[in-house]
């Protein structure tokens, strides 16, 4: 049951990658709406998420939270050493390096992977709560596939590898729900893993993808969009919990 579930999931993340590649004349939207879904994806789905299953304090902070840190620093020091790899090669710090997208995009393939198997854990528990989180993910699975085609694409790399990208994410919850018939993640690793996760995530959205779409073309229509892509994942999340 959770593998064909997890068809609709495959179908939304394609058509969220397929609306991100339609409207490429409204860069600064596109930009602007992606950076506001990776924003409350992160703060309003996988961060509550996370310290719910890895809240375990450490020094008096939740494990989840040092991951969540952990995860934007890395991303951070990453994207530093790429900078100053390129000024050694004589390459313009404007200019993108698309292993940069690819590796986002494979984060973001991962995550979808552990969609799946979560979808695969919950109806393994029961009817009713694989129903909820199939509805959390097959809605959010839009934002995943238009957040992946954008990150790929904005970072320079050919439309045939964003597309490729795109296919990867829609199949990975199918196969994280076949996966989940064979072994379950223990939930306090899943948690830390959606802190380290959502701080690397945040990152990408207000170091690079908010800058960018601002920088392009600064106006309030790419600000309500962020603020569009919000108020969605809001949405969203609240359907399912109910």
């Amino acid at each position: 049951m959770a593998v064909v579930v997890a068809l609709g999931a495959f179908l939304m993340t394609l058509f969220g990658g397929w609306v991100a590649g339609r409207v490429t004349d409204r860069r600064h939207l596109v930009l602007g709406l992606a950076g506001g879904l990776m924003l409350g994806v992160v703060g309003l789905d996988l961060l509550p998420e996370a310290l719910e299953a890895a809240g375990k304090k450490v020094y008096g902070v939740p494990e989840a939270l040092l991951l969540f840190v952990g995860g934007f620093l890395f991303a951070h020091v990453v994207e530093r050493l790429l900078a100053v790899n390129r000024a050694a090669h004589g390459v313009g710090a404007d200019e993108r390096v698309p292993q940069v997208g690819l590796t986002a995009a494979a984060a973001m393939v991962l995550h979808s992977l552990m969609d799946g198997i979560a979808l695969g854990a919950a109806f393994q528990v029961s009817g009713g709560m694989g129903a909820t989180v199939a509805l959390a993910v097959i809605t959010h699975d839009f934002a995943d596939g238009f957040n992946t085609y954008t990150i790929t694409s904005l970072y320079g790399n050919a439309r045939r590898k964003a597309l490729a990208m795109l296919v990867a994410d829609a199949v990975a919850p199918l196969a994280g729900a076949g996966l989940a018939t064979l072994f379950t993640l223990p939930e306090e690793l899943l948690g830390c893993y959606l802190g380290f996760f959502g701080g690397a995530l945040l990152y990408l959205a207000a170091a690079e993808i908010l800058p960018e779409a601002h920088h392009e073309h600064p106006a309030r229509s790419t600000v309500l969009c962020t603020v569009a892509g919000v108020a969605f994942i809001w949405l969203v999340v609240g359907v399912s919990g109910a």
